[in-house]
């Protein structure tokens, strides 16, 4: 008889996009007349770069011909996009890498979930608080999470670092060591960042705890400050103590193409049960060998094409046209009397509920009073309860409509 993974079961019953669609669906099946605004999962609504667009199709067109037909690709990813990534994404910030420490894949999404595959179940975690939830639910999938504690919404192996206006969403350096710690900066939820002082904290922490960090980048190209890093490896040391994540998603609008990478510095080493060293880029290239085929050409070309002259003015365009939105809406809800934050470094806008009211039940308001759906904060974890995260990757047209909507609503 097949036994199934019982961690899986420990999971609540579905992911929280799920849930949020179906309380959408259930308010169109009995509202069928009104009229939705969709400003809660953060999907991107602006077409891909044209650069991208003719490179694809250049692409597709080699494989059409026996001369130029490519079958299956490096598991690694192509050199030609990973030396475009090296030198536009790093090289050009004084950061060098070699070829073998980029890894591409078909989202981020997929490496934050897959990178514990390398690390062992009793590794203890620590991640910011509101979270982005597949680092919790990857590490819960594992058995590395421990037990869910109903009354306070935490994992027993978690250890949580709370991030709220009270602490101007900068987390607390723990006073104790974990053996993982997950960032993401620019936030996913709060839209928050940190400076290169402060990410300094963090990668000093690890040293001197010989802790790994899982840096999450995605968001990095929407960095308006100067003082907000865009990699974790602008900070010295970095290299033998983080794993940075990267993605084309928000960035180019790949979120229906997939594309995104890993780096994975081959001076980052783990530690077996021994106390022997093993280096982690050697782990994940096994890994990657063993249970990934590779991202397909015809993106990768795509991808390549984002660091070409006319591919970076198009996605700054793209880019320039969320930012705008989230001007638009952090000043529309500021001028109802709503305390927001996020939404200068980042397009996420994390909206403090009124009068105290819950995530769930504000959520629930806005959609059947103003039409408009958020995300729930509390979605993200204990801390967010009593936020909204908001995004900016709507119609401009709908934006300015859903703050029109909630300025008459409140």
């Amino acid at each position: 008889m097949a036994l199934v993974n019982e961690h899986f079961l420990k999971l609540p019953g579905s992911y929280l996009f799920s849930d949020i669609a179906k309380k959408v669906n259930t308010f169109r099946i009995t509202h069928p007349k009104q009229d939705i605004i969709r400003l809660g999962i953060g999907d991107v609504t602006q077409p891909l770069p044209k650069a991208c667009i003719e490179a694809m199709h250049k692409a597709v067109d080699e494989l059409a011909n026996k001369d130029t037909f490519r079958g299956y690709g490096p598991e690694q990813g192509y050199e030609f996009l990973i030396e475009a990534i090296i030198k536009n994404d790093f090289t050009s910030r004084g950061i060098h890498f070699s070829t073998s420490e980029i890894f591409i894949n078909d989202g981020a999404k997929s490496d934050t979930g897959n990178i514990g595959d390398i690390l062992r179940h009793d590794n203890s975690v620590g991640v910011t608080d509101p979270i982005y939830p597949v680092y919790i639910d990857s590490n819960v999938m594992c058995g590395r999470a421990g037990i869910l504690e109903e009354k306070t919404g935490k994992w027993s192996n978690v250890t949580y670092m709370p991030c709220t206006s009270e602490n101007n969403f900068i987390p607390e350096i723990p006073d104790k060591r974990i053996d993982i710690i997950y960032l993401c900066y620019p936030n996913n939820p709060t839209g928050t960042t940190l400076t290169k002082p402060e990410l300094k904290k963090w990668v000093d922490y690890a040293l001197a705890n010989d802790t790994l960090i899982l840096f999450d980048a995605a968001y990095e190209a929407y960095i308006q400050d100067a003082d907000v890093p865009h990699s974790i490896y602008e900070i010295k040391g970095a290299r033998k103590c983080a794993i940075e994540f990267r993605s084309f998603s928000k960035t180019a609008g790949f979120t229906g193409v997939r594309c995104g990478y890993t780096v994975v510095p081959k001076e980052l080493t783990a530690a077996t049960l021994e106390g022997n060293r093993i280096p982690l880029n050697r782990l994940w290239n096994r890994r990657q060998c063993t249970k990934f085929n590779g991202t397909s050409y015809i993106t990768q070309r795509a991808a390549e094409a984002v660091y070409s002259i006319e591919g970076k003015e198009q996605v700054k365009e793209t880019i320039h046209y969320y930012m705008t939105n989230a001007k638009i809406m952090k000043e529309g809800l500021e001028a109802t009397g709503l305390k927001v934050y996020g939404g200068v470094n980042a397009p996420y806008l994390w909206l403090k509920t009124p009068n105290g009211i819950s995530s769930w039940r504000f959520f629930e308001q806005m959609l059947y009073e103003a039409n408009v759906v958020g995300t729930p904060g509390v979605g993200f974890g204990p801390s967010g309860e009593g936020y909204i995260r908001l995004t900016a990757f709507g119609e401009r047209n709908d934006c300015i409509e859903a703050m029109r909507r909630i300025k008459n609503w409140l």
